[in-house]
């Protein structure tokens, strides 16, 4: 780490490219479900083309409108990663708009997400390339830092380490550590399944509603 206007760390190794193609076919709200559904960011919203994230984090903290730890932060990543930006919830400035965020998808980038602001929506809402916000403000960054690379951030509420998945969908963002990916797929896999058969007994007019029964004997209300 380098103790200057920005601290830096070496990126984590990425996630396996079979692990992070799977969770690219899984809905954000399955894997979810099987997280006890208290997880995920809140409060950021997807600005792109609907199209799903998955990827290897590398995480930026940067002041509040102010993007030099996002500059430097593409130097650390690689094809397949997600930019994750915690900027304080500050939507004052924008930190990146249409020109960074094309430049990430240039280099490779599975996407970038991004606690605070951005600007430019209508163009980056014409491409694939995942981008998440806070917040939209035409006011451009600043550049004096201070900021850090690779250490655990915040966004929406929610905790990312470097090195953990991050995946996204028009639902919104869940991050979680690679060791829990294989069992947390089988489950929402699973899942899905049970779903799907739900969805043909609904066609089909057999639709077992016997269950709410037990849910309202329980209720204390």
């Amino acid at each position: 780490m380098q103790f200057s206007g920005l601290k830096k760390n070496p990126s984590v190794p990425q996630a396996p490219a079979d692990i992070v193609t799977r969770l690219r076919d899984i809905p954000v709200a399955l894997l979810s479900d099987n997280m006890q559904r208290n997880r995920g960011a809140v409060g950021l919203q997807p600005y792109h083309k609907p199209a799903p994230l998955a990827g290897t984090a590398v995480t930026v903290l940067t002041r509040g409108g102010d993007n030099l730890a996002i500059l430097r932060a593409f130097e650390f990543c690689r094809p397949g990663d997600v930019m994750v930006v915690d900027a304080g919830g500050d939507v004052t400035n924008a930190v990146i708009g249409g020109i960074l965020s094309y430049y990430g998808a240039t280099i490779g980038l599975a996407g970038m997400v991004i606690d605070g602001a951005i600007r430019d929506v209508a163009e980056i809402g014409e491409r694939t390339f995942p981008v998440y916000a806070r917040g939209v403000n035409h006011r451009g960054p600043y550049k004096d830092g201070p900021g850090a690379i690779n250490i655990p951030v915040t966004v929406g509420g929610m905790t990312v380490q470097p090195g953990d998945l991050v995946v996204g969908d028009q639902d919104g963002l869940l991050a979680f550590a690679p060791e829990m990916a294989s069992a947390l797929i089988e489950k929402a896999e699973a899942q899905r399944a049970k779903e799907e058969a739900t969805m043909a007994a609904m066609r089909e007019g057999r639709w077992d509603r016997s269950f709410i029964d037990a849910l309202e004997a329980r209720c204390m209300n």
